[in-house]
């Protein structure tokens, strides 16, 4: 993965220097949200055997700057771009979701926290699979009659900055719309779990803002990508 992401990085003419801001912003953007106990809504609690209680993320740092980042080596290529500063940490976690019908929710006396209105799928060389989730993402808007101006806040799976940040520059998406509590660079991308997550967040975020129209999205390892657009 993380020679595909050097791969796109020279691909789409992303600097260091690209990379490395959008790895700040993620962290900072996750530190404040911590401070203001957004994080919170989304963990539960564990208790582990000796009786310690982990109810915060270890993964997000505090006071990551520029300057500090800028630094770091390269982890991939002696000449690459990407580094620990501006790619998502390997950590563990779990998530969940629950998804039914209409109809199954109106027969448990269920409110739906969202609903999922179109999707896309899409595939192309692995050597740039970061970039797979452009055209799906393009997919399901235009299944659901929506463009990038009707939606309101956008996640991506940051699981380097190097695929993200072209992903969001071809869609159009306003950065201040992107991962606007931090993503994956500072929480984390524990595979198989990322696309729950990030859904979780999702909703989240449009409970914490008067936005009405959401958009999921998330790359896969198999260079396939789903969408939702969900309305809340």
């Amino acid at each position: 993965m993380g020679q595909t992401a050097e791969n796109l990085a020279r691909l789409k003419g992303v600097t260091r220097q690209d990379m490395d801001e959008f790895g700040v912003r993620s962290q900072n953007l996750a530190e404040e949200a911590i401070k203001n106990g957004f994080w919170e809504r989304e963990i539960t609690p564990v208790t582990l055997p000796d009786g310690t209680v982990v109810s915060k993320d270890d993964g997000p740092r505090a006071g990551v700057t520029l300057e500090g980042v800028q630094g770091l080596k390269p982890v991939f290529r002696p000449d690459g771009l990407v580094t620990a500063g501006n790619c998502c940490p390997l950590n563990d976690g779990a998530a969940a979701l629950v998804i039914m019908s209409d109809t199954k929710a109106r027969e448990l006396g269920l409110t739906p926290l969202a609903r999922i209105v179109s999707t896309g799928v899409s595939g192309l060389s692995p050597e740039i699979m970061g970039l797979g989730p452009v055209e799906a993402s393009k997919q399901a808007l235009g299944r659901a009659g929506l463009t990038i101006d009707d939606i309101d806040l956008v996640e991506i799976n940051e699981a380097f900055a190097a695929q993200v940040i072209p992903s969001y520059r071809d869609l159009g998406v306003p950065l201040e719309k992107l991962n606007v509590n931090g993503g994956a660079i500072a929480v984390g991308h524990p595979f198989g779990m990322t696309g729950a997550r990030i859904t979780g967040t999702l909703i989240n975020s449009s409970n914490s803002t008067t936005s009405s129209s959401v958009w999921r999205r998330c790359v896969s390892a198999a260079a396939r990508a789903w969408r939702w657009s969900s309305s809340a």
